[in-house]
């Protein structure tokens, strides 16, 4: 049973002085807005309706935090939860690329966005979600190289992967990681860029996805989703 199956929802934050106060890590997900990432994050978290996908994708203008740890999988999914026990936090981003609002607010959500990616101590790294028939579209080039600054893992998981044949999702993948490997720092060291299939329809590549996210954080574990 996977330790990210005690994901509980726990907060939403719309300014950087609502962010969680708790000195956990946190692995953050963002992506295009039709990229599969709320359901990427249900998946992982064996849940239907945790992240919230909206009817008209880029809607969503909040941070997301789900916590793991402090509740458990039999415990009814709006008991309250231990914040002394909290593990790590799952951060859901805004999507972007698809956001039909007005100027001032996007603006407000580009910031906090930004913000949050660049000063937050907390965040271990970044998983990127691409739909794995469309991977690095310009804005998600944009993100890779904008974050790769910080130094921290980017992690791209490459959705939808069910959607491709075999010879298409081998293709697919060699292509990412040839991209991926093509960033080098002023060292020539390569950035901690990686990537993987995934699939929230027929479950592919969740073992590996949830031993990336609980490495990343720090808290490994030797049981299986299954």
């Amino acid at each position: 049973m996977s330790k990210l199956w005690q994901a509980r929802f726990f907060r939403t934050a719309n300014h950087l002085r609502d962010l969680p106060r708790l000195n956990v890590p946190e692995i953050a997900f963002v992506g295009r807005s039709n990229a599969g990432k709320s359901s990427a994050i249900n998946t992982l978290c064996n849940q239907k309706n945790l992240a919230y996908a909206s009817r008209t994708p880029g809607r969503t203008q909040h941070i997301n935090f789900f916590s793991i740890g402090g509740a458990h999988v039999a415990q009814h999914r709006h008991d309250p939860v231990d914040e002394n026990k909290v593990e790590l936090f799952l951060v859901d981003l805004p999507g972007y690329g698809y956001a039909q609002i007005s100027g001032t607010a996007k603006e407000h959500w580009q910031k906090l966005l930004s913000d949050y990616l660049i000063t937050r101590p907390q965040l271990s790294g970044l998983i990127l979600v691409m739909d794995s028939r469309h991977p690095f579209q310009p804005l998600d080039v944009s993100l890779l190289e904008w974050f790769a600054v910080t130094g921290k893992p980017i992690h791209c998981l490459l959705t939808k992967a069910d959607k491709l044949n075999r010879r298409e999702s081998s293709e697919a993948l060699k292509q990412v990681d040839t991209i991926l490997r093509s960033y080098i720092d002023e060292n020539g060291h390569p950035f901690p860029f990686s990537a993987q299939l995934f699939s929230s329809t027929k479950r592919t590549g969740l073992k590996e996805a949830t031993a990336f996210i609980l490495n990343l954080a720090g808290q490994p574990e030797n049981t299986d989703p299954v």
